[in-house]
């Protein structure tokens, strides 16, 4: 009798599980982690991403007091935006300035001062390296971008992971991408971007207005670091830090994968970095304008309490082009933005055109790994120290930390 009565109720439970699912789907309730790895659960409550302690999934308030019930853990994903949210930037930090069917130079400036040339008129390098972009999509068909895609990928959808599909209907990782790898086209009239020859993985792990949820941000860098990319851009931010991210991160940097991300429009107030470019594993840039001066909305590292020239958790480590970067758009022109979602791409585009140049080997020991192989990722942030301009202040600094990294 007490079995018979234990599984009505059980089967019971899973009805209203099922009934919670179905009325769930027409919502946008929040995503939690649940802490359990029992295929019985995953069942009831339906996975998003599977994770070695746990997984992810889009709960009702049902769903969460049955949990309670059972002593299951939960715990909400964190929410991340894209920098600048076009939304609610102000307008010196992220509104679009200008579009335009053409780009206003072929070479902006931003590519001319990491270049260290006011006179390029071509950028070139990167030739053998992929750059995964983690953003709210790339525009497939863009005559610059179209030749440099290699990957695409859609995290952010209501399905889980879906190939071949990146598309971006709000504009932001389109033009992070043209700054990292446009290469003006096939007829040579577009625009160029910091490293045209890198090869790209565009993965949307952000919606159409810009929001992006922890778990798919971390199972796009872990599946980034799987497929082979070598460098990462994350032009998005949290105040706060995500342990699935900062997990994910880790396991790129183990993968020999170097991560770049934006430090944040928050400035000029101290320690206002965002995550995961506060992490310490990830390279952050805050931006500069064309007269290489530091924008007052540039958030700031804590670098004047830190140990100099030794990146910590809520360093900046560089500053890079960030205001008025004309990019390619996700109508297939082009746009002019402000904000360090575009000084990241510059650093990262930089790091791509230097890695393609390292040779196959290295003697530079203190750069091997356990297994005494060179680790290019580490081999190219070194190059990235030593190639920087100081700014003022002078020293590592809570603007800049390094500099400015340039040819």
């Amino acid at each position: 009798m007490i079995t018979i009565k234990k599984t009505a109720y059980l089967v019971i439970i899973l009805i209203l599980l099922f009934t919670a699912n179905i009325s769930r789907a027409a919502t946008d309730d929040t995503r939690y982690f649940v802490k359990s790895t029992s295929g019985w659960w995953k069942k009831s409550f339906g996975v998003r991403h599977n994770f070695d302690n746990g997984f992810t999934a889009d709960l009702s308030d049902f769903h969460l007091r049955v949990a309670k019930i059972f002593g299951i853990e939960v715990e909400p994903v964190k929410k991340l935006n894209v920098l600048p949210d076009l939304s609610q930037a102000p307008i010196t930090s992220g509104k679009i300035q200008a579009k335009r069917i053409k780009p206003a130079e072929q070479v902006p400036w931003g590519v001319k001062a990491v270049y260290n040339n006011p006179l390029l008129s071509k950028s070139s390098g990167g030739s053998g390296v992929i750059v995964a972009i983690l953003d709210t999509g790339v525009l497939k068909i863009h005559p610059d971008l179209e030749n440099r895609i290699k990957e695409c990928k859609d995290f952010s959808g209501p399905v889980g992971i879906v190939d071949g599909k990146c598309d971006d209907n709000n504009g932001h990782g389109t033009h992070v991408a043209g700054i990292i790898v446009a290469d003006g086209g096939s007829d040579g009239l577009g625009i160029y971007g910091v490293a045209p020859e890198a090869n790209l993985f565009a993965y949307k792990v952000c919606s159409n207005n810009g929001t992006c949820w922890a778990d798919d941000v971390a199972v796009a860098l872990r599946t980034a670091a799987d497929g082979g990319a070598n460098i990462v851009n994350m032009s998005l931010g949290s105040d706060n830090p995500s342990p699935l991210i900062t997990d994910a991160s880790d396991y790129a940097v183990s993968k020999k994968v170097l991560i770049v991300a934006a430090a944040g429009n928050d400035g000029p107030y101290f320690r206002s970095i965002d995550y995961p470019g506060a992490d310490a594993s990830v390279i952050a840039v805050g931006a500069v304008n064309i007269d290489i001066q530091i924008p007052d909305w540039s958030s700031r590292g804590l670098n004047s309490t830190t140990k100099p020239y030794n990146t910590e958790e809520q360093d900046i480590e560089f500053a890079a082009p960030g205001v008025n970067v004309e990019s390619t758009w996700k109508d297939g022109g082009y746009a002019i933005l402000s904000g360090t979602s575009m000084a990241s791409p510059h650093v990262a585009g930089l790091a791509a055109k230097l890695w393609s140049r390292l040779p196959e080997q290295s003697s530079v020991s203190n750069l091997q790994g356990e297994s005494g192989q060179i680790n290019p990722a580490s081999v190219v942030r070194d190059v990235l120290h030593k190639l920087t301009a100081d700014l003022l202040p002078i020293g590592d600094d809570d603007n800049s930390g390094f500099g400015f990294p340039h040819l």
